[in-house]
């Protein structure tokens, strides 16, 4: 029999959610991995008009954001909703970096005239990435939320599981951002 301290953290829908975003996701790279097996020059040449440092600073920024928002549920996990409202701040400022260099990242590429059908790497980066931005400006809103909710004390050391649902879904943001950035930016 499952014990509530053996369940995961959160309401039991957002794990269906994050089931079908992984799902989602795993398609998108595995299709991915299909048609650069088909055409490896022409991936590992658009990739070279990547910018790198632009994905490593984005991947910095959400394993820096997610630990703001673990650092946020044990203050409330300690009843401290002023110091897990101030951790929210800083997870949603540092989360808010992605936002801003992610569109600097695609106004270059969309400049250079680069779209989805300039070729096929190019397809898939862009609704990769363009994908994993819309979920990153969702997370941004869950956390505003529950950074509101926080602030008026609306969370407590008995009761986070709202705040451990936004954190879940926070959480799987970053996973994604760590497969998508070295499969997209890296592997050759």
């Amino acid at each position: 029999m499952i014990t509530k301290k053996e369940l995961p953290p959160g309401d039991f829908g957002i794990w269906v959610i994050i089931y079908v975003e992984f799902v989602t996701f795993a398609a998108l790279f595995v299709g991915y991995a299909f048609a650069r097996r088909a055409d490896v020059a022409l991936f590992n040449e658009s990739q070279l008009l990547l910018d790198q440092r632009f994905g490593f600073i984005n991947t910095l920024v959400l394993i820096t954001s997610s630990w703001f928002v673990v650092k946020a549920v044990q203050a409330i996990k300690k009843n401290d909703s002023k110091l897990s409202s101030a951790w929210l701040f800083r997870a949603m400022g540092v989360g808010s970096i992605f936002i801003v260099i992610k569109v600097m990242e695609l106004s270059e590429k969309f400049e250079q005239g680069i779209n989805l059908s300039t070729n096929t790497f190019f397809m898939f980066y862009l609704m990769l990435t363009i994908f994993h931005f819309l979920h990153v400006v969702l997370g941004l809103i869950i956390l505003f939320n529950i950074y509101k909710k926080t602030k008026i004390g609306g969370y407590s050391d008995v009761d986070h599981r709202g705040m451990e649902t936004g954190a879940s879904y926070w959480h799987l943001v970053d996973l994604l951002w760590i497969v998508l950035f070295p499969l997209v930016y890296i592997m050759r």
